[in-house]
C-alpha cells in the first residue's frame, strides 16, 4: 500500500509517497480502507511545523479521512467489516471535557489518515450518515465537529438566538449550516463580495465585508439592537472585537486561530473581557460523543457540506497548493477512488 510520510517543517518538500506493507489489526484494532480524505489551515500549519502539537517525524498526515473497514482484531465490538466509518482526530477522547491524557492527534503525534489503508483503534472511528457520499462524508472530522462543538458548548442554542460566526472558513460554514437547522439567525463576517452572495445563497441572514466594515464589531451590535449576538463562533479573530460583539450572558466560542500568529493574535484586554459580561469556551476539535451528535442532526436534517475541490491522492502537493492559496469556498477533498 501507499501512504505519506511527513518530515516536520519542510513544507511541502517533507511530504513524500512510500510504499510498505498493509496493517494487519491487533486487539481492539481495526484496518479501514481509505475513500476519502480532506484538508485545511490546520494541515498547512503540520506541514510548516507551527502546529500546537508535537508531530512526530515519519508520522502519516492528515487527521480527516472516511473508508470502509476491511478487517478487525480480536475484541472489536463496535464496527463490523463491510462499515463506513470516519476517522476521529482525537481517537482517546471518547466524551466529557477535553484533557492532555487525550491529546493524542492523528496526523501529529500518531498516524493519522492520508493512507491506502489505515490502522485505526475501534474507539477511534464512527458510523458516517448514509445519505453522505464518502467525499462529502470526509469533510467532517475536524471542521464539521468543531463547529458543532462550538454551537452546543454550554447553554444550548435556542430557536430565535443570534449567532455571529467570523469569516467563511470551513468551521464558519458549518457554523452557519448547523445554526440555521436549529432556527437561529445567523451573522457571517467574510472578505469580499462573491463570497458574501454565497454566504447568502447558504442562508445567512447578514453577510459583513470585514475589509470594508473595519469597525465590524459595531455594526454586529446595530443588526441586535445593540444586544449583540447571543453566540459568537470565532474562526478568525480578533478575539477582542468578538467580545465586543457578544450581548451579556452570551458566549464566545474561540477556535484557536492565534495558535498560527494569525490576526487578533495580540493579548486582550481584560476590561474588554470583563466587561463582554459572557463565557469564554476554547474549542479543540470535540470528541468521539460530539461526532456521533453531530451524524445524528445531520441525518435529521439532511445536510451536506460544502465542497471546494477534489483532488486525487496522487496529486495531494497539488491539493496542499491549492489550501495555501486561500482562495477556496469549502472543503477540499482528497479522493482515493
Amino acid at each position: 500500500m501507499k501512504s505519506y510520510r511527513l518530515d516536520p517543517g519542510q513544507g511541502l518538500a517533507g511530504l513524500a509517497l512510500h510504499e510498505q506493507d498493509e496493517p494487519n489489526p491487533g486487539r481492539g484494532q481495526v484496518v479501514v480502507r481509505i475513500r476519502a480524505n480532506s484538508l485545511g489551515f490546520r494541515d498547512l500549519m503540520v506541514l510548516a511545523g507551527r502546529y500546537v502539537l508535537p508531530i512526530t517525524p515519519g508520522v502519516v498526515p492528515g487527521c480527516e479521512g472516511v473508508g470502509e473497514v476491511v478487517a478487525v482484531g480480536e475484541g472489536v465490538t463496535r464496527v463490523r467489516p463491510g462499515e463506513r466509518v470516519a476517522a476521529t482526530v482525537f481517537p482517546r477522547w471518547l466524551d466529557g471535557p477535553f484533557r492532555r491524557e487525550n491529546a493524542a492527534q492523528l496526523g501529529t503525534m500518531i498516524d493519522g489518515v492520508l493512507t491506502e489503508y489505515a490502522l485505526l483503534d475501534e474507539d477511534g472511528v464512527v458510523p458516517v450518515p448514509e445519505h453522505l457520499t464518502d467525499d462529502e462524508a470526509a469533510a467532517l472530522p475536524l471542521a464539521a465537529v468543531t463547529a458543532w462543538n462550538a454551537l452546543t458548548s454550554g447553554d444550548p442554542l435556542r430557536p430565535g438566538a443570534t449567532v455571529l460566526t467570523l469569516g467563511s472558513g470551513a468551521v464558519s460554514l458549518f457554523t452557519l449550516l448547523f445554526a440555521k437547522a436549529a432556527g437561529a439567525r445567523v451573522i457571517v463576517t467574510t472578505s469580499g463580495a462573491a463570497k458574501a452572495e454565497r454566504l447568502r445563497d447558504l442562508g445567512a441572514d447578514e453577510v459583513i465585508n470585514y475589509r470594508e466594515d473595519t469597525a465590524w464589531d459595531e455594526t454586529v451590535r446595530a443588526l441586535t439592537g445593540d444586544q449583540g449576538a447571543d453566540r459568537v463562533v470565532d474562526a478568525s479573530g480578533p478575539l477582542e472585537k468578538s467580545l465586543r460583539s457578544v450581548a451579556v450572558s452570551g458566549s464566545v466560542s474561540f477556535v484557536g486561530h492565534w495558535l498560527s500568529g494569525a490576526e487578533g493574535a495580540e493579548p486582550v484586554s481584560p476590561s474588554v473581557l470583563f466587561s463582554a459580561g459572557a463565557a469564554l469556551h476554547r474549542i479543540a476539535t470535540g470528541s468521539r460523543a460530539h461526532f456521533l451528535e453531530l451524524n445524528r442532526a445531520l441525518t435529521a436534517h439532511r445536510l451536506r457540506p460544502v465542497i471546494d475541490r477534489v483532488f486525487p491522492f496522487e496529486k495531494l502537493h497539488d491539493a496542499f497548493a491549492y489550501c495555501e492559496s486561500g482562495g477556496g469556498f469549502g472543503k477540499i477533498i482528497i479522493t482515493h477512488d
